[in-house]
């Protein structure tokens, strides 16, 4: 279970909101969780993330994913170097180029060459790529991104709700051995509202889900070519709860499917 940081962390100086962001974190280290997903297109989102994590003095608990967004070279490398300065760290343990369906295959191959020499350099530890805009038409090039290329990583858009990886694309990261996060697990909230004022049934307790988060997120998590989920959240009882979906039982294929069968009638 990893940590997202868009809207949510999107707070600037609000000292109240920074004093709760931080309670999450450490609720977050001290349950277990590592990843931390930011962008420098989230708003003020990363250079909060930067200072909670230096107040805190927790950057070495954390495996820290951020990402990079130009059609411009020049801009591209200032846009890391600026992301350097806002998380307060000369390394990364993942740069992600971010929404890369808007790049040509030329602009592409010339930004990935500048990660890759980074990389090399030691500034980041891990490269990978994301979309999370329409999901179902970037699934194609990304499949073609992970067989032509050597990525790390790759961030999808993946829940209940939205389940066109499955297709084909978790297969191919599979496959290519690309690891695999999930952002929007939840749906942007399209997950609880449609089982507003339903009871979990009680077979979901053979999934290990004790609440409706833990049964949205165990059902990513138990696909096999998942590596993370990431949620994000500003209350620490929702962040134990988001822990509690990485502990105990995972559903198996055929639960996995009574699941989505059963969400797919409350859509």
């Amino acid at each position: 279970i990893g940590l997202g940081t868009a809207i949510i962390f999107d707070i600037g100086n609000d000292s109240a909101q920074r004093a709760e962001r931080a309670k999450v974190i450490n609720a977050f280290l001290a349950g277990g969780g590592r990843l931390v997903d930011t962008a420098p297109s989230y708003g003020s989102a990363e250079s909060v993330v930067g200072d909670l994590l230096a107040d805190l003095k927790v950057r070495d608990k954390v495996f820290l994913a951020t990402k990079v967004r130009s059609n411009n070279n020049a801009e591209f490398i200032v846009q890391m170097k600026e992301s350097q300065q806002r998380l307060r760290s000369p390394k990364f343990d993942l740069m992600q180029m971010h929404n890369v369906g808007f790049l040509d295959r030329a602009m592409f191959a010339s930004q990935l060459a500048i990660v890759r020499e980074w990389k090399q350099q030691g500034s980041f530890r891990y490269i990978g790529v994301t979309h999370s805009q329409n999901q179902e038409r970037a699934n194609d090039r990304l499949i073609e991104m992970m067989q032509q290329e050597k990525l790390d990583f790759i961030q999808v858009n993946y829940s209940m709700a939205e389940r066109s990886v499955e297709q084909r694309l978790l297969a191919a990261a599979a496959d290519t051995g690309t690891a695999v996060l999930c952002n929007l697990p939840f749906a942007r909230g399209v997950l609880f509202r449609a089982v507003r004022g339903q009871t979990l049934p009680s077979w979901a307790a053979e999934a290990g889900a004790a609440s409706w988060g833990q049964f949205f997120l165990k059902y990513l998590l138990a696909h096999p070519a998942v590596n993370a989920v990431m949620p994000g959240t500003d209350k620490v009882e929702y962040m134990y709860d988001n822990l509690d979906a990485g502990r105990g039982l995972l559903p198996d294929a055929a639960m996995r499917r009574r699941m989505a069968a059963h969400i797919d009638t409350l859509l």
